[in-house]
C-alpha cells in the first residue's frame, strides 16, 4: 500500500526579509541566545579571542553558555543602533531565525512571530522555499542536539 508523503502547511514557502529592525534581538526580560562549541569557537575567532576570554567577556553560563544582555536592557550584548555588530559570525540560533519549530509549527503560530517580527510577512518579502526553511530547520535542530547531548 503506497503512503502519501504529507506537506507541510507551509508549501510552497513563506514570506521573510529580515528588515534590520533589531527587535529579534531585544526583550522585555532576560534572554538566552545558546551558544554551540562551534558558536564560541566562532566568535572568538572572529573576536581574535581565546576561547576561555571570549567566554568570560560575552557569556554567562547556566548549565549553557548563552551570550550576555547588555547592561540595564535586555538587548543582545552585540546589538548596536539596532544592528548586529558581530552579523558574519552570528551564532546558529540567530542564523536560522525565523526558522525555529516554535514559529513555523503551524499557520497560527506563523502569525504570531508575525507579531513580534516585520519581515515575517513583509510585502516586499521573497518567497522563501519550503526546502530552504526545512534546511534551515534542520540546522537548529542539530545544533540544539549538539548543545543538549554533545553528540
Amino acid at each position: 500500500m503506497e503512503t502519501e508523503i504529507e506537506k507541510r502547511w507551509f508549501e510552497p514557502g513563506l514570506r521573510f526579509q529580515c528588515t534590520g529592525c533589531g527587535q529579534c534581538c531585544t526583550s522585555t526580560s532576560p534572554s538566552y541566545v545558546y551558544l554551540s562549541e562551534q558558536d564560541v569557537d566562532h566568535l572568538s575567532h572572529y573576536f581574535g579571542l581565546k576561547r576561555e576570554a571570549f567566554l568570560k567577556k560575552y557569556t554567562r553560563y547556566d548549565g549553557q553558555y548563552s551570550l550576555l544582555d547588555k547592561p540595564n536592557t535586555y538587548d543582545c550584548i552585540f546589538l548596536k543602533e539596532k544592528r548586529c555588530t558581530v552579523y558574519e559570525a552570528r551564532p546558529v540560533q540567530c542564523r536560522t531565525f525565523p526558522w525555529w519549530p516554535y514559529n513555523i509549527g503551524d499557520e497560527k503560530q506563523w502569525q504570531e512571530a508575525a507579531v513580534r517580527c516585520e519581515g515575517i510577512n513583509h510585502p516586499e518579502a521573497p518567497l522563501v522555499p519550503t526546502a530552504h526553511i526545512e534546511e534551515q530547520l534542520m540546522t537548529y535542530m542539530d545544533n540544539l542536539l549538539h548543545m543538549c547531548f554533545d553528540v
